[in-house]
């Protein structure tokens, strides 16, 4: 038998119960509940490998949090003058912090990739696609079984993992990854950012698999708009999601306190009235004479505060989800007005 008549087969078996579970007419009434099954069936090794990390590292984060927590009561939250909190905490659970950080921004990249781009691809290059849509089912009910169970799945696993990460992170944020928010990766795996990419990647994923109709293609393309679009989130969009506050003081006085948990983003050199200049401006040959000139007479720092951070996450995570639902909707339109 061929690998399309054996995925046939098992389509036909899935949705028509009557196959699988006795040709008796109770169970043909009870068809759309074949359609769940066989879209788990299909994709059961990849959903139960994300419940099961999904389990084992809410575990470890649990586990985590009473040691992580005895050692902030112990040494305190604010970094010392000589760094040897710092530096004593990196050796604890630096390592730990980490690898959360990772498997957060990472796994909506792999749930797009494999699970997304294979969603509707396998059934449109393994023939199944037409030998369900012979059954006594609407193409509406096909497609809503097919994106609900794998979405529903890939949401609730990202939540969890989020919302553990997150207890874990908050109460050292000052110290964990390097105590920037921005940069140093807890943006992107906490809160609801990391659930907003895994909907948008799967969604683009689903609609990137059913126009190309091919599973490898997919899941490389899947992958390599991820890579295109984080890129462009990075570089382009974060900073766009809040307002920068700045503070300033004399050219030659002390280096400004920023708030605890802020992060700086860049630095000027300002006249009186305000008006900024590079930082470099008049720094060599006769800068007293340069800057007299241009009437510099402060420094300014520009920075974002840590109780900017979830409402940015907010904004941004609501972007991405306005984004998943346009695809959705496109994939929804296509599945039911285009040949698949």
């Amino acid at each position: 038998m061929t690998r399309t008549s054996t995925a046939d087969a098992e389509a036909a078996n899935a949705a028509d119960p009557g196959v699988a579970a006795g040709d008796t007419p109770a169970a043909r009434r009870e068809l759309l509940h074949g359609l769940p099954w066989l879209v788990w069936r299909r994709h059961r090794t990849f959903l139960r490998l994300a419940l099961l990390v999904t389990v084992v590292g809410c575990a470890v984060f649990a586990y985590q949090r009473g040691g992580l927590m005895d050692f902030l009561h112990t040494r305190g939250t604010t970094p010392d003058a000589d760094g040897r909190l710092a530096n004593d905490f990196q050796n604890a659970y630096g390592q730990l912090f980490r690898s959360g950080s990772q498997l957060l921004e990472f796994l909506p990249v792999l749930i797009g990739v494999f699970l997304g781009a294979p969603l509707i691809a396998g059934e449109q290059e393994h023939g199944t696609l037409k030998l369900v849509s012979t059954q006594s089912v609407s193409r509406g009910r096909w497609v809503a079984a097919t994106l609900a169970l794998p979405l529903t799945v890939a949401v609730l696993c990202t939540a969890l993992l989020s919302a553990a990460f997150t207890w874990l992170w908050t109460p050292a944020h000052t110290l964990a990854l390097g105590g920037d928010w921005l940069a140093g990766g807890a943006f992107d795996s906490t809160g609801p950012v990391p659930v907003a990419w895994t909907l948008f990647l799967t969604a683009c994923g689903i609609a990137l698999g059913m126009l190309l109709k091919r599973v490898v293609r997919a899941m490389a393309a899947t992958a390599l708009f991820a890579l295109v679009t984080s890129l462009a989130w990075s570089e382009l969009l974060i900073g766009r999601l809040g307002t920068l506050r700045s503070v300033s003081y004399p050219y030659n006085g002390d280096g400004p306190d920023l708030p605890p948990g802020a992060v700086r983003i860049d630095d000027w050199v300002s006249t009186a009235d305000g008006r900024l200049y590079g930082f470099g401006t008049c720094v060599h040959g006769d800068a007293e004479a340069c800057r007299a000139k241009l009437g510099i007479v402060n420094r300014v720092t520009q920075y974002f505060d840590y109780g900017q951070m979830a409402g940015m996450q907010w904004l941004g995570a609501g972007i991405l989800l306005a984004l998943a639902a346009v695809v959705l909707t496109f994939v929804v339109w296509r599945a039911h007005r285009r040949p698949l």
